[in-house]
């Protein structure tokens, strides 16, 4: 593998920056929101939750550097069985705590 090769896959420290940036203020913003009870329950999670999707694919450009490009597709078939992997777990855990009552 070159160097060109190599700074190719890594990235720049441009888009580390920006990258950087952009998660801090995804993490700032639900912080206020929460901080400042600007929002009813369900508007703030809604919120909170598009901040977290935002902030993920950030990652994954930014830090991760999952693009289209000609690297194996594989790794984007393994990334999308996690992502399955994750909200199951997740959705799981949430229903059992929603529907986790004793019946008399």
């Amino acid at each position: 593998m070159s160097n060109h090769e190599h700074a190719e896959h890594t990235g720049s420290i441009k888009s580390y920056v920006i990258g950087f940036i952009l998660s801090i203020i995804l993490t700032i913003i639900p912080l206020i929101l929460v901080l400042n009870h600007t929002m009813a329950k369900t508007a703030l999670t809604v919120s909170i939750l598009i901040a977290a999707v935002l902030q993920f694919v950030i990652q994954l450009f930014f830090f991760m550097h999952i693009r289209e490009g000609e690297g194996p597709r594989y790794n984007a078939l393994a990334l999308i069985l996690g992502i399955v992997f994750v909200l199951t777990i997740v959705i799981g855990a949430l229903w059992i705590m929603e529907f986790n009552y004793v019946v008399q």
